[in-house]
């Protein structure tokens, strides 16, 4: 088994629960300079080895995996320093939020011959993942394109005083989960177009940047996909639609991957048309607290998928470059709300000589 830090306990609670559940990871230690917070997480799994200072984890020889969910703008450092101690790690999306700083993490990755993996949960969840193993057994025939969406109520959120700053964008707490489906499929993608606003319960609770946002891709061998995120009014009855979802379309049949709801639909090569919902047992080893909050299900699917990654020696995705690859995506579609234009994601690529 491989020996896991874990550096931020909100929502690092849910990779506290997976390592604990885990018959690939150990969980040795977790990490907060929040005292109290460490000291109920400790509570509530009954696990006791906590420590407010990163460099502790960071100088234990017997600390395989390094698991970060810090805020955004501290998981450069973060992940610079856990490189630089001889760890593997895990970060959570988004992966930084700074191209500057990615060719040094590249480099410093090639160097020390660790693995860098990006814990995007969504690819992890039962229906993605039996979205994904019907689409590579060939079942839908070659991709045409790809819709995905994330719409959800989140009107509480702009209750938070952070949620009102002009660092928050929905663009990159919300709308990057279907954007890393999009790149599941067309990794290439060479440009996009987008236009957004922000709604009037937005500006109402005075926020900054967008909540409502459409974009159209398109990949380097033309094929083209959508994206679409609204975050500030009511949502459908989850039994007509799901609040985040991704639709491939192909030559020879379509499927769809609903979350929460575990919902799965295909027309496969055949013309069979098949909708698969998975029951309680499934439901409760993906959400284990309390409503829908936490989803350490995926987690431990992601931490077992990179524990294998590093016992096998292979590539676990999204890696550090398919990583830095969405965040240049993401700030061209940035780009393109401001503009009004399509950009390019090579230019933002380029100039950070990547």
């Amino acid at each position: 088994m491989l020996n896991l830090g874990v550096l931020g306990l909100g929502e690092g609670r849910s990779t506290m629960s997976a390592a604990l559940n885990s018959s690939k990871v150990n969980l040795k230690t977790i990490c907060d300079r929040n005292e109290e917070l460490c000291k109920q997480r400790s509570k509530e799994f009954q696990f006791f080895n906590y420590t407010t200072k990163y460099e502790d984890m960071l100088n234990d020889p017997e600390i395989d995996i390094i698991a970060i969910y810090t805020p955004d703008h501290l998981h450069a450092d973060h992940i610079k320093q856990a490189l630089l101690a001889n760890k593997h790690v895990v970060c959570t999306k988004p992966l930084i939020d700074d191209l500057s700083k990615a060719k040094e993490l590249l480099d410093l990755q090639q160097k020390t011959g660790k693995k860098v993996f990006v814990g995007q949960s969504s690819r992890f969840f039962e229906p993605a993942k039996r979205q994904r193993k019907d689409f590579e057994a060939g079942l839908i025939g070659d991709l045409i394109t790809v819709e995905s969406h994330y719409n959800a109520d989140h009107r509480w959120f702009l209750e938070k005083p952070w949620a009102l700053e002009s660092a928050f964008k929905w663009l990159y707490g919300g709308l990057s989960h279907p954007v890393d489906f999009i790149r599941w499929y067309l990794p290439e993608v060479e440009e996009v177009m987008g236009y957004g606003m922000i709604s009037s319960n937005g500006k109402t609770a005075g926020l900054k940047n967008e909540d409502t946002m459409h974009f159209i891709f398109r990949a380097a061998d033309g094929r083209i996909a959508r994206v679409s995120g609204s975050y500030t009014g009511p949502i459908q009855p989850a039994q007509r639609d799901s609040g985040m979802s991704v639709v491939l379309r192909g030559t020879l049949g379509a499927s769809q991957a609903d979350y929460h709801e575990l919902r799965y639909a295909i027309t496969d090569k055949t013309g069979e048309e098949k909708i698969v919902q998975w029951g309680d047992k499934t439901i409760k080893y993906y959400f284990r607290f309390e409503g829908q909050s936490h989803h350490a299900g995926e987690y431990q699917n992601y931490l077992e998928y990179f524990a294998d990654s590093i016992t096998n020696n292979t590539t676990a995705y999204p890696d550090l470059k398919e990583g830095i690859g969405t965040i240049a995506l993401l700030q061209a579609m940035d780009k393109s709300l401001k503009t009004g234009m399509p950009v390019k994601v090579s230019d933002f690529l380029k100039a950070h000589n990547l």
